[in-house]
């Protein structure tokens, strides 16, 4: 079988599996179709769509595809939303995002993740996303208010700097605890002046880098 035919195969089963593990709703699974995932992972993964973590350049990681598409539904994502990201990877995350939301803020401290993003984000016809080359950790007043905020980072505790930048009910989803162990996924829902939290399931991320790398 030739690739273009493998991965649609592939597709057709993830597409399955995210509907018999009630993973999202129309909106999401009409994003995952639209989105080619063998765009974003690198040649040596065989099938796009393995639910294995896979490495990118920079010495950066990007989730399978069962953990991006449960980042994406717990962010609940809606049509009219704004949303910042801090850390576009490889763009796939991003991309989902974009097909279900009004507009996409997305950071990377990596020049070379951002220019591929951008790359692969506009082979596909994607236009609603802004990148933007900076670490992101006070996340992006100038675009403010968001709805929707997700960082692909661990933080010690609730990441309080991102509360004056989100509308009301927003949703913020973020790792939480200590950056050398096991953490917990947490959606961080805005009410009045504090968070409500939510621990969704055990993760393991990196602390959120500061700085912009100088060489890649």
């Amino acid at each position: 079988m030739n690739p273009e035919g493998r991965d649609r195969e592939d597709l057709a089963a993830f597409l399955l599996a995210l509907r018999s593990q009630r993973i999202g709703g129309p909106a999401l699974h009409q994003a995952v179709a639209s989105v080619p995932r063998r765009l974003f992972v690198p040649d040596s993964v065989e099938d796009a769509y393995e639910d294995r973590s896979a490495p990118l350049a920079c010495g950066e990681t990007m989730p399978g595809a069962l953990a991006a598409a449960r980042l994406v539904a717990a962010l609940e994502p809606e049509p009219e939303h704004r949303v910042l990201e801090i850390g576009t990877g490889s763009g796939y995350v991003t991309a989902l995002l974009a097909r279900m939301t009004a507009h996409v803020s997305s950071f990377d401290r990596f020049r070379r993740l951002v220019e591929a993003a951008g790359s692969r984000l506009k082979q596909i016809g994607v236009t609603n996303v802004s990148l933007f080359l900076e670490d992101g950790r006070d996340g992006f007043a100038g675009g403010a208010p968001f709805d929707r905020a997700i960082v692909h980072a661990a933080f010690p505790a609730v990441p309080r700097q991102f509360l004056e930048q989100l509308g009301m009910q927003a949703v913020l989803i973020c790792a939480i605890g200590p950056g050398d162990g096991e953490q917990s996924l947490v959606r961080l829902r805005k009410v009045g002046s504090r968070f409500e939290r939510e621990d969704l399931w055990p993760v393991r991320y990196q602390p959120l880098a500061f700085g912009t790398a100088e060489v890649l």
